[in-house]
């Protein structure tokens, strides 16, 4: 499998949920994308843009089990998270409740949104080893709480999280929901419908290995009117729709989200996420023993993204690695460089863990 990706070869790249590997037939698609694009730019934008992107949605909506007119395609799922936060309209005195576990980016997002508002972001704190989430969380609801938003894999600690049960319980208690899917699709299978969140984003570019610059956000049609694009452009304007209002972003190559069909067949032709969450588990239970520390979660936690806590702080162990050893792996600074990231994607090896395990002691 490592053939089938751009890599450099003299690298282990253990890093693979950080920015994603795009494979070769995908990112040849991408480019024959662009390459059409740029031979008529007047008739393939204003003509055949929004057919093409409609199919490529309907392609990305089966896989993740979806209607395609929910359905958006943004940039990634960061974009998403924003464009969820903006529709709430928070007064204030709302409360938006997440967990401690949160990318930091959207953490950012949300912070800003509230502070603007005069609303509060409210982190619950989550107890690690990860035991019961949805109790911790709901803990610290309050009557003022209007909306819960949750990651359904986390990004610094690599836990899959029960956002089917957290859903259902805010859902039950009229809330709104917002799920940040970033490292969801490729990993695990998606049915978003069933889901019943209000607000799910979502990255191509990670473990579905699309091109870089693909995500998705999916929306209750409940909520479709209260949704605006990252920008306000043409697709404002009566009669306006969802869709048109997220989608008619002004001139962009959107290349990447007309490969994402292709990256959805990929995946699917090459569905190798059973051994790859065995060795992320082994590579977990190795790292734990070589570090001293106890793992932050039963295996059940755990997919193809497995996270470490390191004896100490090491913001230089990454560069280190990369500099003296060429492998490619986070700490995850600059707030947690107590923890190490690993990523087992399809073109991993055993001996790519190995190789880390062998030098990473003498770092320690």
């Amino acid at each position: 499998m490592r053939d089938a990706f751009l890599l450099d070869p003299d690298v282990v790249y253990l890093n693979h949920g950080s920015y994603g590997a795009c494979p070769r037939p995908v990112f040849e698609r991408y480019q024959d994308w662009q390459r059409e694009l740029e031979r008529e730019p007047v008739d393939f934008i204003s003509n055949r843009l929004g057919g093409l992107l409609a199919e490529a949605r309907a392609a990305l909506a089966d896989y993740v089990g979806a209607a395609a007119d929910d359905l958006t395609f943004v940039q990634n799922a960061t974009t998403g998270v924003n464009m969820a936060a903006r529709a709430l309209d928070l007064r204030p005195g709302d409360e938006v409740l997440s967990t401690d576990l949160e990318y930091g980016a959207c953490d950012y997002t949300w912070e800003d949104v509230c502070a603007r508002a005069g609303a509060r972001y409210v982190r619950a704190e989550i107890p690690l080893p990860l035991d019961d989430v949805v109790d911790a969380l709901f803990a610290q609801r309050t009557e003022h709480t209007r909306a819960v938003y949750v990651s359904h894999i986390t990004s610094e600690t690599g836990l899959l999280l029960p956002v089917e049960q957290i859903v259902a319980r805010a859902r039950a208690e009229g809330l709104t929901t917002i799920v940040d899917g970033a490292h969801a699709p490729g990993q695990v299978d998606l049915d978003l419908d069933a889901l019943g969140a209000d607000f799910y984003a979502g990255n191509c570019h990670k473990w579905l290995c699309a091109p870089k610059g693909s995500g998705f956000l999916h929306v209750r049609g409940t909520w479709h009117d209260r949704v605006d694009g990252a920008i306000v452009s043409w697709g404002h304007r009566e009669p306006a729709s969802f869709i048109s209002r997220t989608e008619r972003q002004g001139t962009r190559d959107a290349a990447a989200y007309l490969a994402v069909p292709d990256a959805v067949d990929f995946v699917r032709a090459h569905d190798d996420r059973a051994r790859c969450v065995a060795l992320a588990r082994e590579a977990r239970t190795l790292l734990c023993e070589l570090a001293g520390t106890e793992p932050l979660s039963a295996d059940a936690a755990i997919r193809q993204l497995a996270t470490v806590r390191l004896p100490a702080s090491y913001p230089e162990l990454s560069r280190r690695l990369f500099d003296e050893h060429r492998i490619e792996i986070p700490t995850m600074g600059p707030r947690r460089d107590d923890l190490l990231r690993i990523s087992i994607a399809s073109y991993t090896t055993r001996e790519d863990v190995e190789r880390l395990l062998d030098v990473l002691p003498g770092l320690l």
